[in-house]
């Protein structure tokens, strides 16, 4: 099994971006550009190592190398999306990999490209790039090229080399739960053995509601591979668990005028089999709360109207300052009440709250982080 942390230590001093691996940052899948550049990266990568896997790095400083992180992305709808915008689309994922020296919130992004047989194309148009186009590595640049180029492989010896010395052992694994049982002390941290092979450890904020226990501020992480399943300062969480599987109930808290419920989102169940292999499965649960049309539309004018005096920067009244920090959530709503320019405007609005604090900020990420579950399902 392979140490994810070390894999991507491996990478990075390994050589520069070439025609196996790339790094980046971040990335932005949420507006056309940056889901464009991605998805050309992706075809890039496969089209470049059909017989091996490719990787994308996220999270770090090109020139320097050095490792900043970026925000947990919960990457079980990535599928969904390669899918929908590639023909043979590779087999891609998604893992949020911690590092010691980074804050709680922060993790390194490692994205996997599995080729299939078949070249790689973009299936249809997206932001300046056409349907059909398909794009090849040139050193360490992701370039289009001409349908009846000779596919090489010439990098499956080195991948091999790279992550046969990212390899796991006990050592790593012990480490790594002593690490999080250190870091996660306030948090009520466990940890789990199953098929006598695989260690996974959990962290949170015990709430009882109606006898059922839930969980803020969830951490779960599988230590075997030092990646992080799940992270969430905001959502409440219910967590079951036997000998063979580890499920997850995610619910979000959504509702207007303070008046606020808890909503079913996504449940994940990790099943563990034997011979030292697990998957993870996920289903949304999420059905949209309905709410009055002219409730809707008059908050609807109330967010346009703070949004305007962000832009020109007029201060707030008390009163709009306290509905600014729910303006992420009521566009959402009302977006999935079919108003659908309000996601227009919230995407609108991300600089400005980014600039006001963090509160409000964080808030933005979690109805994103909402949508986009719920777009790619």
């Amino acid at each position: 099994m392979i140490n994810k942390r070390l894999l991507i230590k491996n990478l990075l001093a390994h050589n520069d971006e070439n025609s196996f691996y790339d790094k980046k940052r971040k990335v932005d899948i949420s507006e056309k550009e940056g889901k464009a550049k991605f998805l050309k990266h992706i075809c890039a990568l496969s089209n470049s190592n059909p017989k091996n896997n490719s990787y994308i790095i996220i999270g770090v400083e090109d020139e320097s190398n050095q490792i900043t992180g970026v925000d947990f992305f919960d990457d079980s709808k990535i599928q969904n999306l390669i899918n929908a915008y590639l023909t043979n689309p590779p087999v891609v994922s998604y893992e949020n990999i911690p590092f010691p020296h980074l804050h709680d919130d922060k993790v390194v992004g490692l994205v996997t490209i599995r080729p299939i047989d078949g070249l790689t194309s973009l299936r249809k148009n997206i932001w300046k790039y056409y349907g059909g186009s398909v794009f090849f590595r040139d050193g360490s640049m992701s370039m289009p090229k001409v349908f009846d180029i000779e596919i090489k492989d010439v990098n499956s010896k080195i991948v091999e080399a790279i992550e046969n010395h990212a390899q796991n052992n006990i050592e790593y694994t012990l480490d790594g739960v002593f690490d999080f049982m250190n870091k996660r002390k306030d948090y009520n941290p466990k940890y789990k053995v199953f098929k006598e092979y695989f260690v996974l450890c959990w962290a949170g904020q015990k709430k009882v509601v109606k006898e059922n226990l839930y969980y803020s501020r969830v951490d779960i992480e599988l230590v075997n591979e030092q990646v992080r399943l799940f992270f969430s300062t905001l959502d409440e969480v219910s967590i079951t668990y036997d000998e063979d599987q580890f499920k997850i109930i995610e619910y979000v808290s959504l509702g207007l005028q303070n008046s606020y419920k808890y909503y079913p989102l996504e449940e994940t169940i990790i099943q563990f089999g034997n011979n030292a292999n697990y998957h993870i499965d996920t289903q949304l649960l999420f059905e949209a709360p309905q709410f009055d049309k002219k409730v809707l539309h008059h908050i609807y004018n109330a967010n346009n109207a703070i949004l305007e005096k962000l832009k020109k920067g007029i201060s707030l009244s008390k009163h709009e300052e306290q509905d600014l920090v729910n303006l992420p959530a009521t566009y959402l709503i009302c977006y999935l009440n079919l108003f659908h320019e309000a996601i227009d405007k919230l995407n609108e609005a991300k600089p400005y709250l980014k600039e006001y604090n963090q509160e409000v900020y964080a808030n933005y990420k979690e109805s994103l982080r909402i949508l986009r579950k719920v777009k790619y399902s």
